[in-house]
């Protein structure tokens, strides 16, 4: 599509119609996107760019299965989901097979704050309990009864932690307080939940649930150590309370060995309620709370209806069966997995040569083309979030190669990274001449011959003719 204002006018409706609270990346010189596909985004100029941030299209920009799927739908039908359709029931017997078999009953929503949410209503009409155990650090969403047990949105703010909420140590093992070389890191850890909950019983406090990624991701990538879960669950289930797994980021595969990342954790570890998010709909709003017979046949019991206009609508639950059939068909998740390792690999000799880099949370494999670059440079998107002091990458499903890994950090980000980045700053950066010398000796194309510096979109003037725009 053609742009509507140049650049600065854009900026300037924007400060005047957006709320100042919502910000943009690289607020001193925002890049004006005009188009993706698959890992890459362009801007107004042509500039093409890898996409290491979005956490949202999991199996890559513009899917062209999971457009079709939508454009089918919508050319037929789209209408309240409390009409009888067959998709939203196809779409949750697909998801439901992925989970344990506990795990069977879905609520659709639009959003993964919309599906927290709905967990906390779940979870506290189940036992009539209120209290909620949360992560130090955790972000679960922007509404008000999320931010309140975000801390990471709390401790920032003017807004101070209610008197429901608990705060439980992250189980970080490199970094927390209980580390690598303790002789029970999970048990250690769990025991803080465990003091936490008889606090509250002493105080005639009664807790609803504990809820947590099953890594965390705003707090810096936090593994859990093995065991910890299975012993908070059996502590919060003996509580009367429920355990609630935040999949939002973290879940359809980005794990590569399996779908959801608290599976990684052991078979023997089963939530009560999981949310799901982000890279559902690659990119369309959906979200979805699953739970168990038990724990929805409660929350029936108050007699209030339960229902979202938009939640699991026909062409929702299209784009939602198009991008499990992608995952599936194009073994995305094997794709992780090989990515993932390869990643690592890199990562790790990276870590030889920097005393900087001290940890590599090498589990979370995003379900990731070939990086190459636009010509003369290349840009990459990425994420720092400085607090935790933690490099992290959002990536998709379909990316196959890591070549910006083989360059020099300092060369890249100047000899003293500190001095460069700012705190939970999205960053630029290009591959230096050196990086892309190796990577030409490597066989790969050269970037300054790719002729894909054109204008992008479907305009019909002479800089950006369909037949120009770039193929991947």
């Amino acid at each position: 599509m053609c742009e509507l204002y140049s650049k600065q006018d854009t900026l300037a409706l924007r400060r005047k119609h957006i709320g100042p609270s919502c910000k943009v990346f690289f607020a001193a010189d925002p890049i004006k996107i005009v188009r993706a596909q698959r890992q890459y985004m362009f801007d107004e100029k042509g500039d093409r760019y890898l996409d290491c941030i979005n956490n949202v299209a999991h199996v890559g920009h513009c899917h062209p299965e999971v457009v079709q799927a939508a454009q089918k739908q919508m050319e037929l039908l789209n209408t309240n989901s409390r009409f009888l359709h067959d998709n939203i029931v196809e779409y949750a017997k697909r998801l439901s097979a992925t989970l344990p078999d506990k795990l069977s009953v879905c609520y659709f929503t639009n959003s993964g704050s919309e599906a927290n949410d709905l967990a906390l209503r779940l979870a506290r009409q189940f036992r009539g309990h209120q209290d909620v155990i949360t992560l130090d650090h955790a972000y679960h969403g922007h509404l008000t009864s999320l931010i309140e047990i975000s801390p990471y949105k709390f401790q920032q703010g003017k807004d101070v932690k209610k008197e429901f909420v608990h705060v439980a140590p992250s189980p970080d093992t490199y970094r927390g307080k209980y580390r690598e070389d303790h002789a029970d890191p999970a048990g250690a850890y769990a025991d803080e939940v465990k003091k936490i909950i008889e606090e509250a019983h002493n105080r005639g406090r009664k807790i609803a649930a504990f809820i947590a990624e099953s890594m965390q991701s705003c707090g810096g990538q936090i593994i859990p150590p093995a065991g910890y879960f299975q012993k908070v669950a059996e502590y919060v289930r003996g509580a009367g309370g429920v355990f609630i797994a935040d999949e939002v980021q973290v879940g359809f595969g980005r794990v590569g060995k399996h779908f959801w990342s608290f599976q990684m954790l052991g078979e023997d570890f089963v939530p009560d309620i999981i949310t799901m998010g982000k890279p559902m709909g690659n990119g369309h709003p959906m979200a979805c709370v699953v739970t168990t017979r038990e724990i929805a046949e409660a929350f029936s019991s108050s007699g209030i209806e339960y229902f979202n206009t938009y939640g699991g609508n026909p062409v929702s639950s299209a784009v939602g069966l198009a991008v499990l059939d992608v995952i599936e068909n194009e073994d995305l998740q094997g794709n992780a997995t090989r990515v993932g390792n390869y990643l690592t690999e890199l990562l790790n000799k990276q870590k030889a040569k920097h005393t900087l880099i001290g940890d590599i949370r090498y589990v979370y494999r995003e379900v990731v083309m070939w990086l190459f670059i636009y010509p003369k440079e290349f840009f990459f998107f990425f994420l720092l979030f400085w607090v935790q002091k933690i490099f992290k990458i959002f990536m998709f499903l379909c990316l196959i190669h890591c070549i910006f890994l083989d360059v020099d950090l300092e060369d890249a980000f100047g000899a003293k990274m500190e001095n460069v980045i700012s705190e939970n700053s999205p960053c630029r950066t290009r591959m230096p001449n050196e990086a892309r010398s190796e990577m030409l000796r490597d066989g790969a194309p050269d970037p300054q011959e790719n002729p894909s510096h054109k204008r992008n979109g479907l305009c019909t003037d002479k800089h950006s003719l369909l037949s120009k725009r770039l193929k991947t």
